[in-house]
């Protein structure tokens, strides 16, 4: 089975979400000639928000699905508009969290989630060896994708270096870092920074960092998921602040 293209949001489920969380990101919406029953439900919540509908014969959605059963409806979505890194920089939030090259999109997509649920400002992202926002992560981001400012940087190791410049201090995870989460007392403006699934932080990424932190594990396993383990920093994180009375974004 060949998966389709990262702009195409394929089956009656995943458009049915997509019209519902943020119709904005379906330019739009392939319907098969002849389907009926839930898609006309597609076409019906489709046209109330505006986006183009267009009748295609079911052969040329079994091709742009690759295989993937598409139940007579595929999305075609708009490219995702990226925050503006200088502005982000100059905006200062209290808070921002970069990824150092996460592939998976689900993992970033809890990223964002996660970001946006503690009030973190930002999130940035290299351009490189790095998912971008595709309608799987805005799917597992639950609509965050939407509410948070996301940037891509050419050099990640440049920008926490301007990030540095700027006030913030570096803060990144590694399961080998002996200072816990819960021991660190977070800094007003923080740039936290996550590594890609199974890797960690490279290793000039890590040497840009200020501090490297670790959760402490207790069971016998010895790492958690990366959207987990920046879940577990951010909520610690936001719990300080809430605690003397700072602002969390």
């Amino acid at each position: 089975m060949k998966s389709p293209p990262q702009d195409l949001l394929v089956g009656l489920n995943p458009v049915l979400e997509q019209l519902r969380r943020d119709p904005r990101v379906i330019e739009k919406l392939l319907v098969a000639h002849g389907a009926g029953g839930r898609a006309g439900e597609v076409v019906e919540q489709a046209r109330q928000a505006g986006i183009l509908v267009a009748r295609e014969h079911p052969r040329r959605l079994d091709a742009l699905a690759g295989g993937v059963p598409h139940q007579g409806v595929i999305a075609a979505t708009r490219r995702f508009a990226y925050a503006d890194w200088h502005d982000l920089v100059v905006a200062k939030p209290a808070c921002l969290l970069l990824a150092d090259q996460v592939s998976d999109p689900r993992n970033l997509g809890a990223l964002v989630r996660s970001a946006e649920a503690t009030g973190v400002g930002g999130v940035v992202l290299p351009r490189d060896r790095s998912v971008g926002v595709t309608p799987v992560v805005a799917k597992a981001a639950a609509g965050a994708t939407a509410l948070v400012p996301i940037a891509r940087v050419v050099n990640l190791s440049r920008a926490l270096e301007e990030l540095k410049a700027a006030g913030y201090w570096v803060v990144g995870l590694d399961g080998d870092a002996t200072e816990s989460v819960f021991e660190f007392r977070f800094p007003d403006l923080c740039a936290l920074v996550v590594g890609a699934e199974g890797r960690g932080l490279r290793q000039l990424t890590r040497s840009n960092c200020d501090h490297l932190l670790s959760i402490p594990m207790r069971g016998q396993v010895d790492s958690l998921n990366v959207s987990v383990a920046a879940a577990v920093a951010l909520y610690e994180r936001l719990r300080q602040a809430e605690a003397k009375g700072e602002r969390s974004r």
